[in-house]
């Protein structure tokens, strides 16, 4: 039996007309005709899996998998290339305050897709890893961030990693205004207190870059 059979079998079964089925999941009628009397092997799990629902059946059932089939051949395959970049794990960067910044390579490293770089050189970018949970639920303790190197803030309430008092780095959102002489950085965690810097403090206050790829294993 095709999966066209299967198909237009369930209809009937559940007493479906082919308009019916068509309005349910948002196709016309010629399309359900087409599926129902074509000899294909497969069908996109876009269309599988909201044909299934309305049938109220399971992307299996239509497919004719057996029981102890698996399933994962409506998906495309992966494919592994060899294009990736090799980043070094530097050190950590607080989600919370009073961080003394320290490069402390330990050999760790990442890698990530070279077209994640977009055209920048690898220079551009460190990884460091967070450690607390201010900036919870967006970054959590233990993620790593793909950080590219800038000096300055593309806008006033953007994510960034800066160091401030001289020694102390950490990633937050921060805002000012132009021509002020302050800045605050604000946790995204609302049990953590936001922190001003404003004044002779600024001189000792710099930003090193933005976030722009978030590494995290999920147990």
């Amino acid at each position: 039996m095709t999966i066209g059979e299967r198909i237009k079998k369930r209809r009937t079964e559940i007493g479906m007309t082919v308009d019916d089925l068509a309005d349910a999941i948002g196709k016309n009628r010629a399309t359900i005709y087409r599926y129902e009397s074509a000899d294909i092997e497969k069908l996109p799990i876009t269309i599988l899996e909201p044909l299934a629902k309305v049938l109220r059946t399971t992307p299996a059932e239509l497919m004719g998998w057996s029981k102890d089939e698996s399933n994962i051949s409506a998906f495309p395959s992966p494919t592994t290339t060899e294009d990736v970049v090799r980043l070094p794990v530097i050190g950590d960067i607080a989600a919370g305050f009073d961080k003394i910044a320290n490069e402390d390579w330990s050999g760790e490293t990442v890698e990530i897709p070279k077209s994640f770089l977009k055209g920048r050189p690898e220079d551009d970018f460190i990884v460091l890893t967070v450690d607390g949970n201010s900036m919870y639920p967006l970054y959590l303790d233990g993620d790593k961030v793909v950080i590219k190197k800038q000096s300055t803030l593309n806008r006033s309430g953007e994510i960034g990693a800066i160091i401030y008092e001289g020694e102390c780095v950490s990633l937050k959102k921060i805002e000012y205004v132009e021509g002020e002489d302050w800045l605050k950085m604000i946790p995204l965690n609302p049990e953590f207190m936001p922190k001003t810097i404003s004044g002779a403090d600024l001189e000792l206050c710099r930003v090193i870059g933005i976030p722009v790829l978030l590494i995290r294993e999920i147990d």
